[in-house]
């Protein structure tokens, strides 16, 4: 039987911060970092150019600064050099397991990583190099996703994968609703009209007036990411 192709040449790939923690939800766990790198290493080999988009919830989050009495640009801040920090630990991991990687950030640091520059990050990706974009947008108050969105737009990615511990947008909390649907295909409209939860109201709307397709997927259960990749509607949830 035919080996299914992927049906994305460039793809933005968001994880959480959270991806890379230890059991505790905190800090930075190398297993988890080297698991994420094979998962990575397996959509590469794939011929997909693989941008990656990492958040820094599990070292700090701007909102809890902001909430105990922070300067909350300052806390926003924070929480974008911790985005750099995931960003250095996974390019680590991804090369360890043979793949090039570039760190582009938003947020200047000459001696660990590029600066983010568009054109830049599209080389890298048609030389066959992986490039984890951190640093967010280099702005407070814009979240992780809102980047992976423009991020996505700006080097013409076909699609945005949210990586999370669910497989696709349910009508419901499945863990607390056992009857909860999972939608193979939503339109945004559906989304909004349903108040389903994807991603922060800003990247969702970057998204929707791009006309940039968003994939909802387990990054953990066993090959789904790879399944989805291939067009596989039986996991995960495709909103476009």
């Amino acid at each position: 039987m035919e080996e299914q192709k992927p049906i994305y040449k460039r793809i933005v790939l968001k994880l959480s911060g959270e991806a890379l923690a230890g059991p505790h939800g905190l800090g930075i766990d190398p297993d988890r970092a080297e698991e994420i790198a094979i998962k990575i290493k397996q959509i590469h080999d794939l011929g997909v150019q693989t941008a990656v988009v990492i958040g820094g919830g599990n070292l700090w989050r701007g909102a809890t600064g902001a909430a105990q009495g922070m300067d909350e640009p300052t806390s926003h801040h924070i929480g974008m050099i911790g985005t750099v920090m995931n960003g250095l630990a996974l390019q680590d991991a991804i090369e360890r397991v043979g793949v090039v990687t570039r760190v582009q950030t938003a947020v200047q640091m000459n001696q660990v990583a590029e600066p983010y520059i568009r054109l830049r990050a599209i080389r890298h990706l048609e030389k066959g190099r992986v490039v984890i974009i951190t640093g967010g947008l280099g702005n407070p108050y814009f979240t992780t996703d809102t980047a992976a969105a423009l991020r996505a737009s700006e080097i013409k990615a076909d699609i945005v994968i949210k990586a999370t511990k669910v497989n696709g947008v349910y009508s419901a909390d499945p863990k607390k609703v056992p009857n909860a649907v999972r939608y193979e295909r939503l339109t945004y409209k559906q989304v909004l009209d349903r108040k389903l939860q994807v991603m922060d109201m800003t990247a969702f709307t970057l998204c929707e007036e791009n006309k940039m397709p968003i994939l909802v997927v387990d990054f953990w259960h066993n090959d789904d990411l790879l399944r989805a990749i291939k067009g596989d509607l039986s996991v995960g949830t495709l909103i476009s």
